[in-house]
């Protein structure tokens, strides 16, 4: 049964920055991203990674965040720096392979 388990959210002010983890069990994914989904909205694309470390990111946080993987550790890290109050949101971690596999996620809260 494969398993995404994500660490590093809390609370930060803005301009702060943190750095989320996501241990994935199994076999190596092709894609692992983040997504993230704030209250009363939908769930967004943050950033995508292959395994050959081709990155996506949305506009919103270009130039802000980092993608990054260890395929040796099938880990996903998401290097979020210069943070804004509207990047409050649960930050799922995002996995694919055959199947798409999702984390319970983290909370990532920025105070203004």
């Amino acid at each position: 049964q494969v398993q995404l388990v994500e660490s590093g959210g809390g609370l930060v002010q803005a301009g702060g920055s943190l750095r989320l983890s996501c241990a994935a069990s199994g076999s190596i994914f092709s894609i692992m991203g983040w997504y993230r989904q704030a209250p009363g909205k939908q769930r967004e694309l943050v950033a995508t990674i292959t395994r050959g470390g081709s990155t996506t990111y949305a506009d919103s946080v270009k130039g802000r965040f980092t993608i990054s993987r260890d395929n040796a550790n099938n880990t996903v890290y998401l290097q979020m720096n210069s943070l804004k109050p509207e990047d409050t949101a649960v930050y799922y971690c995002n996995a694919q392979r055959v199947y798409t596999y999702w984390g319970k996620g983290t909370l990532v809260t920025v105070s203004s």
